[in-house]
């Protein structure tokens, strides 16, 4: 693994500025070719797979599945649209979380002293349904300090048209936004501050390779996908060394807490002021949270 000094090749002064500023920064080369290639191959495989499968199946450490699948998943039409954890059954996988340039960008954000969080592949393939209503990562799974990213890497092109990410520039300087809703965690923000975020959003577009770097607290969301070309991301996330959770995963793994970058910590660095705490829950993905979620304020 390279050493914390290294890491300011990988990323401009401009580029950790605009992260600084406006809560994420889009960078290219996520993953070297090689790399690059071996990740889609083996998703491909994955989905490919996933057409002998009439409900979610695989098993992750908390039970849960690890392969997630749309409702109206089929053979003759896949809608795999999540894949959790994927680095505890995939050496590529776990190359490119751990040894790959994403660590290194993750560091020149967080400090020489990096862990992992967990990572997952999210689909989101032609003619599925799957959306993300807006929220925060950070309300999930909060931590001590919010001196954490999502590194979104982009397998596919992220277009408008094939359901890309949409963020909230300034949003993680505002503080944490409760995802509780009717006395309920719903995994999203409330209808009134959705409608602020559409109106400030701005659109995440990038070709194949790239990567998208995004503080935890930075409000987010995205459209399905209307176009006929796929949009896959693997995602991981990262913390600072002395970032430890106040709650338990909902997905855990076995590389939870190991360090990419750096050495790790044995003091808990302490955010200032309150942190409102999730529930816990025992889903395949958050979209069946916020699908749920969904339908219950539907019969309300």
């Amino acid at each position: 693994m390279l050493c914390g000094v290294c890491v300011v090749a990988f990323l401009s002064s401009e580029q950790v500025e605009h992260y600084r500023r406006e809560g994420y920064v889009v960078a290219s080369g996520a993953a070297t070719p090689a790399s690059f290639a071996a990740m889609t191959a083996e998703l491909d495989a994955w989905v490919e797979d996933s057409r002998s499968h009439r409900e979610n199946y695989g098993e992750t450490l908390s039970g849960s599945p690890r392969f997630d699948l749309e409702p109206g998943h089929g053979a003759a039409r896949p809608r795999l649209r999540r894949v959790n954890n994927p680095a505890e059954i995939s050496e590529t996988y776990r190359t490119a979380a751990f040894d790959g340039p994403l660590g290194d960008m993750a560091a020149s954000l967080l400090g020489p002293d990096v862990k992992f969080l967990q990572c997952k592949i999210n689909l989101k393939l032609p003619g599925t349904a799957t959306r993300v209503d807006y929220h925060q990562d950070f309300a999930y799974v909060p931590y001590t300090n919010d001196d954490a990213l999502t590194a979104l890497a982009m397998l596919d092109d992220m277009t408008l048209d094939n359901g890309c990410l949409m963020v909230v520039p300034g949003s993680h300087r505002e503080g944490q936004a409760s995802l509780w809703q009717y006395e309920r965690f719903t995994g999203s923000v409330s209808a009134e501050k959705t409608a602020e975020c559409k109106r400030r959003a701005v659109p995440i577009v990038g070709k194949a390779g790239d990567v998208c770097l995004m503080h935890t607290l930075l409000l987010h969301g995205s459209d399905a996908n209307a176009s006929d070309r796929p949009r896959r991301l693997f995602i991981c996330g990262y913390s600072a060394a002395d970032a430890f959770p106040l709650v338990r995963a909902s997905l855990p793994n076995c590389f939870q807490g190991a360090i990419v970058r750096g050495k790790a910590s044995r003091h808990a660095r302490l955010r200032a002021g309150s942190v409102e705490l999730p529930t816990e829950f025992n889903m395949a993905s958050f979209f069946q949270l916020q699908e749920r979620s969904a339908r219950r304020a539907v019969r309300r």
